[in-house]
């Protein structure tokens, strides 16, 4: 028994992904292609792309939006649990990398439920605003430059419903945001994120120690 989050060790890990992961074949496709690009640290890890599918299915979302694509094994996870109607916005600034999330989306038959907007997020979010569709989305995961966090956050709190869930990647950032000799501009800005949030009385968090910190944030 403990009183506190255990530590995940190495062989602690491939237990739980041994009892616990369910990972399509084709997740696991992209996973792999993605681990041999030099970028590959930007990919979410397995067990949360689950979780996330999860509280899809949980929350039953139809509209989602997502800040931050990358190769697309978070917007594939999350479009995959969608229903039929269901609609994810994607936000990404690269051609480069969508282009491999696009290739995914077309052979996992979800391409129709993914609007991918190659645009600087903040442009998108703002759009969608200016359009009349403030409080209409159930489900948004930011997972982007972290300098824009706190932007990225205010402008997906106008856009979800009350009830509405957004969450935040990389929290946690390797254990930095505690460290007070690291202070380089990202860490800076999730310290300042995560502040931000708990001290915000418009919503209910909850921070997971799930893969690099994924924290929960409950709209009221």
């Amino acid at each position: 028994m403990s009183n506190k989050t255990i530590s995940m060790t190495p062989l602690l890990y491939d237990y739980l992904l041994a009892v616990s992961l369910h990972e399509p074949a084709l997740l696991r496709e992209l996973r792999e292609e993605t681990a041999r690009l030099p970028q590959a640290s930007m990919q979410i890890a397995p067990e949360q792309g689950q979780f996330m599918g999860l509280m899809v299915k949980l929350m039953g979302v139809r509209r989602a939006l997502e800040i931050g694509v990358f190769t697309g094994y978070s917007a594939l996870s999350v479009a995959l649990r969608l229903p039929a109607e269901g609609r994810l916005i994607a936000c990404d600034i690269s051609e480069r990398w969508t282009t491999i999330a696009r290739r995914y989306f077309t052979r996992a038959g979800v391409a129709e439920k993914i609007d991918l907007r190659i645009a600087p997020a903040l442009d998108t979010l703002n759009a969608l605003l200016a359009t009349g569709q403030g409080g209409s989305f159930d489900l948004a995961f930011i997972d982007a430059d972290k300098e824009n966090y706190i932007a990225y956050y205010e402008a997906c709190l106008k856009l979800l419903r009350r009830g509405g869930l957004i969450m935040a990647d990389n929290v946690l950032w390797d254990g930095k945001v505690a460290d007070p000799i690291q202070n380089d501009s990202a860490t800076l800005a999730l310290r300042a994120f995560n502040a931000h949030v708990h001290a915000d009385a418009r919503v209910e968090l909850s921070m997971l120690p799930l893969a690099d910190g994924l924290a929960l944030i409950l709209k009221l």
